[in-house]
């Protein structure tokens, strides 16, 4: 969960937090947790970059003050250049959290509870009932609210160095698919496509972006169900597409890419695969001349969506992009739909430093589906292309 001696990442990630805090009129954020290891919050790495065992608490306030609270055996795990002080304690951590919040008086209190965004989401609801316990004779339990919109933009403005370590998962997993260009072959079941790719990233020395047993999903011709399922015994054959969803994680930060061979020559592609590339192509294309701060997620979900059903497809069934960072699903604004699974994300706005999947799909009649996937960094402007955009289907010699 981050790196014990060099605390680089966390003080990117703390110094945007008064800014935040700011913005979302939030006076003071309260990271609740305990026994790390076993239920990790998700914005634990950001902000520490260690586990705590007994119930700690870390404060956070718009002027800048880091506090925690934690058990006296915990306290050496808290870096001494990250937090301004470190409150021990060993009976209970009533006392010295109410004391904190008296002196602190804030009129709103942020926790990690979230009904749309699971990396806002940390907090158990064990936790929260031991929280409202400690709190009960205080005003202070009637001051707390959602920090979802908070943890969101923590989370989504990425740090440079989190830029520069997606940035090298994405090259390295491009890299995979390039080495895939001479290893690929008819007859091949995906189980053995699939084992290529993960003896080499043992090598690489890197992990994956999601689990192992879907990465890469290995997706050959047309009799394979779409989706999240692990590879099988299906073999490629001549005339048929193969689709790869391959995304590692290194120094803990995670690339998300899709790729798309066509087993035979460039003059063999039927028109009708060449219809169905080019239209994902060019909406992903569309989306990403769209897609820059402040729009909504729902409207640049809305463009490719738009020209998918006007090239004669239908609408697909899930979001054009989500955010990557540490997980290759990041939390925060969604580039998708306005639909009840999704919830208040399509609905949030874009920011500069958020790091998305540009991804969608459309079906062929008999040579499997058409899916593709970018990261994009969001920039000032617009946004920037950190996987080099996939232009032409790569064809396998058979």
């Amino acid at each position: 969960m981050g790196t014990r001696c060099d605390h680089r990442l966390q003080k990117e990630k703390l110094a945007q937090l008064p800014g935040i805090l700011r913005e979302t009129g939030i006076d003071l954020w309260l990271v609740w947790v305990r026994e790390t290891i076993q239920a990790p919050d998700p914005v634990l790495p950001l902000i520490l970059g260690a586990d705590l065992v007994w119930p700690s608490a870390l404060l956070f306030t718009a002027t800048g003050e880091q506090v925690a609270i934690v058990g006296s055996f915990d306290a050496a795990v808290i870096p001494g250049d990250l937090y301004d002080r470190v409150v021990p304690y060993t009976e209970g951590i009533a006392v010295p959290l109410r004391a904190e919040l008296d002196r602190i008086a804030p009129r709103t209190i942020g926790i990690n509870e979230s009904k749309s965004d699971v990396g806002a989401d940390g907090l158990t609801s064990g936790m929260k009932a031991l929280l409202l316990e400690v709190l009960g004779p205080t005003p202070h339990a009637a001051r707390l609210v959602s920090a979802e919109i908070l943890v969101g933009r923590l989370r989504g403005r990425k740090s440079p160095l989190e830029q520069m370590r997606i940035r090298r998962a994405v090259r390295i997993t491009e890299g995979l698919f390039d080495e895939l260009d001479g290893f690929l072959a008819v007859g091949q079941t995906e189980r053995e496509i699939q084992a290529f790719v993960h003896r080499r990233m043992a090598e690489l020395g890197v992990g994956f972006a999601w689990q192992a047993a879907s990465n890469p999903a290995v997706d050959a011709g047309p009799d394979k169900p779409f989706g999240h399922g692990a590879p099988s015994e299906n073999r490629t054959k001549r005339g048929h597409l193969l689709h790869l969803d391959c995304g590692v994680q290194s120094e803990g930060y995670s690339a998300d890419l899709q790729r798309m061979y066509f087993f035979g020559a460039p003059d063999e592609v039927p028109d009708e695969v060449a219809h169905a590339f080019a239209t994902v192509r060019d909406a992903i294309a569309r989306a990403a001349e769209f897609l820059r701060p402040g729009v909504r997620g729902v409207d640049v979900d809305a463009v490719a969506r738009a020209h998918v059903t006007a090239q004669g497809y239908p609408p697909y069934g899930h979001a054009l992009g989500h955010q990557i960072g540490r997980f290759a699903h990041d939390g925060g604004t969604l580039l998708g739909p306005a639909w009840e699974r999704y919830g208040d994300a399509p609905h949030r706005h874009v920011e500069a430093g958020n790091v998305f999947t540009l991804e969608l799909h459309v079906p062929t009649s008999h040579h499997g589906p058409v899916s593709l996937e970018e990261d994009v960094l969001v920039t000032e402007t617009g946004c920037e292309f950190l996987s080099t955009p996939q232009r032409a289907l790569r064809c396998v010699p058979s």
